[in-house]
């Protein structure tokens, strides 16, 4: 495996939320900064080195509702 995606995501209660596309992982954190070691640190616990994937792909969903 090349690349794993994570949803990222506003938590209701603040700060971010963090979950990989087709795999059980996991994450939270109060900023983006933070988030990215906690993604780091999430995969390299998941996977081990020689399935490690090489890529890391972040996607940042923000939903907004603007009233007309």
């Amino acid at each position: 495996m090349s690349e794993i995606v994570f949803l990222v995501e506003d938590a209701a209660e603040g700060g971010l939320i963090a979950r990989a596309l087709g795999h059980s992982i996991f994450t939270e954190a109060d900023s983006y900064d933070e988030l990215r070691e906690h993604v780091r640190d999430a995969v390299q616990c998941h996977f081990d080195e020689d399935d490690r994937p090489s890529i890391i792909r972040l996607h940042y969903v923000k939903d907004e509702v603007l009233a007309a």
